[in-house]
């Protein structure tokens, strides 16, 4: 199976707290991607051939219970949450089981926000997390597919079951959901795919991961203001988002792979895929967005496709009813696991609040340059304790015991230099100031003690078939 690439600030963020969750980190990229979307679906457009239409990408996680679908999800909430200030807060719901209900919940959000500073906004971000629940429901609303297929291509919704007629024209709702594979194949149809209802969600089958030898440690910090910015410049004004010369090859290729490959499956798999180029164009459009780029590039549109043709290859997995796949780990390491239990304990933590959970011994954490190694004592005649701290943060009256050396800490200082992205293309097309919705209070931002971790390696992605 061909390896998804995790490109741009999102993809970087997904990996840097991958290796602290017990889920498959292609959810966690996946349901980001989503929100990231939503976000910017009510300004942000992608055109080919003169047609421009949303950047909305709608997904689903596929797995059994137990298997990571809400891990992923709260995972996406920590990469994107403080990027897009108040928009996940505010404009998310779910519980939508009718057509009906659909175009009124974004009715009535287009007449709470007609008067604002910012005017009128129709954005939304549908979560369920029970999806069977409601796939069980909208069996007995035959317009409900009908507006969802609308809702998907931007067209204008209406209701006539009001007082009021309603009318919400270029709506930008995203889906995500969960559901198991079983309820997938129980509920979302051959027929209803057929007619273009579910074929526009891209569905990902989540592989199993090995548990963390501790649960308690918590999400690395995210440095939120690269995507802070891309959502400034992508909200500011209407964009419209175009591929380059570079990437009309590709582009070729990858219409011409959804094409054979729909004409080579199963009628009842080929339903599912149809819009597999259509899907890759949005998925590289809010790439390029999340660099502040109106131009999709080659590497862009090779990302978006490696992230489809693993959706393309779960839904032909998932109409075999075929189960979750396994997925490799890459484990913590030792300089990972101590400072995450340092900062656990307020950036001071005991031998014994350290060693048994690390699985390593006292000289092999004293050894690590990243750590400060000092001996307390409660009074004058308490037993002395050892005690580790991070590297230029420590307090108190204590004995310093010998660790690393100048030339440790400069290699340290200089391999965290070399993790941080370059960002001087990117400020020269982003705008600095983030406008977000007025109408609705903020919540308070919740207060994270957090251990610094380095990037992960790039992944970057070479083979186009």
């Amino acid at each position: 199976m061909n390896t998804h690439v995790l490109y741009g600030p999102i993809g970087r963020s997904v990996r840097k707290i991958s290796p602290y969750l017990e889920t498959d980190e292609l959810g966690v990229y996946a349901a980001a991607l989503s929100m990231w979307s939503a976000a910017i679906g009510g300004t942000v457009k992608v055109s080919s051939r003169g047609n421009a239409r949303p950047v909305l990408l709608w997904s689903a996680l596929v797995a059994g219970t137990g298997r990571g679908k809400g891990t992923a999800l709260r995972a996406a909430h920590h990469v994107l949450d403080k990027s897009l200030g108040r928009f996940v807060a505010t404009h998310t719901t779910s519980g939508i089981t009718s057509g009906a209900s659909m175009v009124n919940h974004l009715w009535d959000q287009q007449e709470a926000t007609a008067e604002t500073e910012h005017g009128r906004d129709v954005r939304a971000l549908v979560v369920e997390e029970e999806w069977s629940e409601v796939l069980r429901r909208v069996k007995r609303d035959p317009s409900f597919t009908t507006k969802l297929r609308a809702a998907w291509d931007g067209a204008t919704l209406r209701n006539t079951t009001k007082e009021v007629a309603q009318e919400v024209r270029d709506p930008a709702m995203v889906l995500h959901c969960h559901v198991t594979p079983s309820d997938w194949t129980k509920y979302v149809g051959e027929s209803e795919a057929a007619g273009g209802s579910y074929n526009r969600i891209l569905p990902f089958l989540l592989g199993s991961v090995p548990m963390l030898d501790d649960d308690r440690v918590i999400l690395p910090d995210i440095d939120s203001r690269e995507l802070s910015d891309a959502y400034g410049w992508a909200t500011a004004r209407p964009r419209v988002i175009t591929l380059s010369e570079d990437a009309r090859p590709l582009w070729r290729i990858v219409r011409r792979y959804a094409r054979i490959l729909g004409e080579t499956l199963p009628e009842g798999q080929a339903v599912f895929i149809e819009r597999t180029a259509e899907q890759t164009l949005r998925g590289a459009a809010c790439l390029a967005a999340s660099e502040c780029s109106e131009t999709i590039t080659e590497e862009i549109l090779a990302a978006a496709f490696t992230l489809v043709r693993r959706s393309v290859q779960d839904t032909v997995r998932i109409t075999k009813g075929a189960t979750s796949p396994k997925v490799n780990r890459q484990p913590l390491s030792l300089a990972d696991k101590v400072r995450a239990r340092i900062e656990l304990h307020g950036g001071r933590a005991t031998s014994s609040q350290v060693l048994p959970y690390v699985g390593a011994t006292a000289a092999e954490v004293k050894a690590l340059p990243e750590i400060t190694v000092t001996v307390e004592r409660a009074g004058k005649t308490g037993r002395p304790a050892t005690v580790f701290s991070l590297r230029g943060d420590t307090s108190g009256d204590s004995v310093p015991l010998p660790a690393s050396t100048d030339s440790d800490q400069k290699r340290n200082t200089s391999r965290y230099a070399e993790a941080q992205p370059a960002s001087a293309e990117r400020e020269q097309h982003c705008a600095t100031v983030v406008q977000m919705d007025a109408y609705r209070p903020a919540p308070e931002p919740a207060k994270r003690s957090v251990a610094p971790v380095s990037d992960l390696a790039d992944n970057p992605f070479r083979a186009l078939l």
